[in-house]
C-alpha cells in the first residue's frame, strides 16, 4: 500500500470542526494533547480520554479558559480498564452527545527495544494490550454513536515501524502492524454501509517522551514539535476528507 501525506483540507479552516465531537486517547501527554489543543481550537467539542486525573483535570482547565466549556473529561486507563469502564464512557458519550463525529487514538506504550529472543513476555502483552486490543475494545464500543454522525472519522496513529519491520522495535512495532490492519479492516466493513471513514496516521519523527525515551541521544532540534503534526489529524477529521478511507497516510513527507 502507498503510504501518502495528507492530501485534504490543509492547513484546516479555522471552523473545521465547527459543532463536532471528537474524542482523544492519550490527551494529556504528546501528540494527543496537541491534537486536543488544536480540535477545540477549531471548533470541536473535545472528549479527553486519559488515565492521569490530574492531568486530565489541567488540560480540561487550560481548554476551558481558551475555548470556553467544550471539554469533558473522560479517565480511562487503557492497560487496566474492564469492559465495564467502556460500557461507561461509551454510555456517557452517547447520553450526553447523541453522536461521535471523530476518535483519534493517540495513546500508546512503547515497551522494551529488545530482540525477539530476550523480549520480556509480561512486557510483549502489555504494549499489545494498550496499542492494540484497547484501541480495539473503544472504536467498538463507540462505534453506535460514530454510526449515529452524519460522517465520522477514526484516526490511528501508526508508525513507520509499523510498516517496515526494523530490528528491536519488538511489541511496539507488532502493534503498530496490527493497527494499520486494524483499520484497513474497519474501513472496508465500513465504507458501503455506513458514513464512518477510518484511516491510519504516522505522524513520523515527533519531539515527545516517547520518541525521547527511544532515542535519548537524538537532536531536538531536528524533531517536529507536537503541534506540527496536529494539522494533519484535524484535516482528516473534517469534512475536506469526506469519503476518504481505507488509507494509510504520513504527517511528514
Amino acid at each position: 500500500m502507498a503510504h501518502l501525506t495528507v492530501p485534504c483540507g490543509l492547513p484546516p479552516a479555522p471552523d473545521a470542526l465547527a459543532g463536532k465531537v471528537v474524542a482523544i486517547t492519550g490527551a494529556t501527554g504528546g501528540i494527543g494533547r496537541a491534537v486536543s489543543l488544536a480540535a477545540a481550537a477549531h471548533g470541536a467539542e473535545v472528549v479527553l480520554v486519559a488515565r492521569n486525573v490530574r492531568k486530565l483535570s489541567a488540560l480540561h482547565a487550560e481548554l476551558t479558559a481558551a475555548q470556553g466549556d467544550r471539554a469533558t473529561m473522560a479517565p480511562l486507563d487503557l492497560e487496566k480498564a474492564l469492559a465495564n469502564d467502556y460500557d461507561r464512557l461509551a454510555d456517557a458519550v452517547q447520553e450526553r452527545y447523541g453522536r461521535l463525529d471523530g476518535l483519534v487514538h493517540c495513546a500508546g506504550m512503547l515497551g522494551t527495544l529488545t530482540p525477539v529472543e530476550g523480549y520480556d513476555v509480561p512486557t510483549w502483552c502489555r504494549v499489545l494490550h494498550v496499542n492494540l486490543t484497547a484501541a480495539f475494545a473503544l472504536t467498538q464500543v463507540l462505534l453506535p454513536s460514530l454510526k449515529a454522525s452524519a460522517g465520522a472519522s477514526v484516526i490511528f496513529t501508526s508508525s513507520s515501524v509499523g510498516r517496515q519491520g526494523r530490528a528491536f522495535w519488538g511489541a511496539y512495532a507488532v502493534s503498530k502492524f496490527a493497527i494499520e490492519g486494524l483499520s484497513q479492516v474497519l474501513a472496508a466493513e465500513l465504507a458501503d454501509s455506513t458514513p464512518v471513514r477510518v484511516n491510519a496516521l504516522n505522524p513520523g519523527r515527533v519531539r515527545t517522551l516517547m520518541r525521547r525515551q527511544a532515542y535519548p541521544s537524538e537532536d531536538l532540534a531536528k524533531l517536529a514539535d507536537p503541534a506540527d503534526v496536529a494539522p494533519a489529524y484535524i484535516a482528516l477529521l473534517s469534512e475536506s476528507c469526506a469519503g476518504v478511507t481505507g488509507h494509510s497516510f504520513n504527517c511528514q513527507p
